[in-house]
């Protein structure tokens, strides 16, 4: 193992948690951003002195609840956009803890362990502000640097495992880790959600709105959807960002392009005004955000349990403009035999050498890596545009054309077209399994 992975090993702590049998889980990094929202609601309340108690209460909760992932840093000493860029990890894990058996009859017969089955980096650029999201397949095997055992001692290094298993080794701290020694970005903040954390917040937001080609039926899921939009809530929202067989070609790389048509469509609602200037939904999320943390549905690092500092990031992402916002898919082939995804480190070293240089980037490559979604319009920022009905789509196997997304402010880095992705500004359906 490399010194570098010594001193990561060394350097963060994480919660104790254990291996967990085969569930899929939802996409979170939608909760993330609406959280921001939510204490950023906490801060105006407190400023106009209507809840000081509230507020105080809540910082209490949130800190006591920190994960340490070794890069906390200290406070920031006034509200207002967070200086230089922000690089945070998302994730979703499949823990059975908390869950209501209705609807996961599955956890029943729980092992008691837990896995990040949805991996997100959110990279938030220095002044001019962008946001790349990159999402890492849960089937990619990667190494997993030595990580602490909540026993005592500590993990030994891995050189190939799922990287959905890191979450299982050392908690959110292990799975910073891990994405860092595959990236070389340093990350400064972490949160995982579980199940039941994906309906609450989905219930409080009020929904967000999809689109879909044809008929889905999924099985596994229980997701009944007709061609067409839907605005999904609750238990509906996370069937949806949790679907896999019923769209695409059934993979999980076309899972990860669903749940980037649901995350465009959520900034774009967020950004339109019906989320982050309606004090009473922001309330409501603020609250909710703080029982799913209560609750052990939401686990935040340290860095992340200060309302100021969550206010400063939120600041920094309110006015990003649709077109600067590019969610991307971590490049791969499959392994011999299939099943497994292996990194392309030549294609990604590129994505991430722009957003160390403060590059914007622009995806050139199919919007979805498995066939889940086609583009069929184009949003406007604050508004999005009228968009053609979704049709059915050609046979599941048919890779859509691929079309660069718009280009960002500024000079663009065009990615390689391994990668995968679209931005906020791009309408997209989701493509029906065939």
């Amino acid at each position: 193992m490399s010194a570098r992975s010594d001193a990561k090993a060394t350097k963060y702590r994480r919660q104790p948690v254990a291996r967990h049998g085969a569930l899929s889980s939802p996409s979170p990094i939608r909760q993330v951003l609406t959280i921001l929202g939510a204490m950023l609601a906490v801060v105006v309340v407190s400023a106009t002195a209507i809840g000081g108690f509230y507020v105080w209460d809540a910082a209490r909760t949130l800190d006591e609840s920190g994960v340490s992932i070794g890069d906390d840093g200290t406070l920031p000493p006034h509200i207002g956009e967070i200086e230089g860029g922000v690089n945070m990890l998302v994730v979703g894990t499949d823990s059975c803890e908390g869950q209501d058996l209705k609807l996961f009859p599955r956890c029943a017969h729980d092992d008691g362990g837990e896995r990040n089955d949805v991996t997100m980096l959110v990279h938030i650029s220095d002044e001019p502000r962008r946001v790349t999201v990159v999402s890492f397949p849960r089937d990619m095997i990667v190494p997993i640097p030595s990580c602490e055992n909540p026993d005592g001692g500590s993990y030994p290094a891995m050189s190939a495992q799922m990287i959905n298993v890191s979450y299982s080794y050392g908690g959110l701290g292990c799975s910073v880790a891990t994405v860092e020694e595959l990236t070389g970005i340093d990350i400064q903040f972490a949160a995982a959600i579980r199940w039941t954390g994906v309906i609450n917040m989905s219930d409080a937001i009020g929904g967000v709105d999809v689109c879909v080609s044809s008929d889905i039926s999924d099985r596994h899921t229980g997701l009944n959807l007709t061609a067409g939009n839907h605005n999904l809530v609750g238990a509906q929202a996370l069937q949806f960002l949790r679907i896999r067989h019923g769209i695409g070609d059934g993979s999980d790389l076309g899972r990860i392009s669903n749940q980037q048509q649901f995350m465009s469509s959520m900034v774009r609602k967020l950004q339109s005004g019906e989320v982050l200037s309606n004090y009473p939904t922001l309330l409501n999320l603020a609250n909710t955000a703080i029982r799913q943390v209560n609750e052990k549905q939401l686990v935040l690092s340290e860095s992340l349990t200060s309302p100021q500092r969550m206010a400063q990031i939120a600041m920094a992402v309110a006015d990003v403009p649709y077109e600067d916002i590019v969610f991307v898919q971590y490049p791969t082939v499959y392994a011999p035999g299939g099943g497994r995804v292996l990194p392309v480190t030549s294609a990604a070293d590129v994505l991430f050498t722009a957003l160390q240089e403060n590059k914007p980037v622009r995806v050139t490559g199919n919007p979805s890596g498995g066939n889940g979604v086609e583009v069929i319009g184009e949003a406007e920022d604050g508004a999005e545009k009228p968009t053609p009905t979704p049709t059915a789509t050609a046979d599941a196997g048919a890779t859509p054309d691929a079309e660069p997304s718009p280009a960002p402010t500024g000079e663009a880095v065009d990615l390689p077209t391994e990668i995968t992705g679209q931005s906020a500004n791009q309408v997209t359906c989701t493509v029906a399994e065939q």
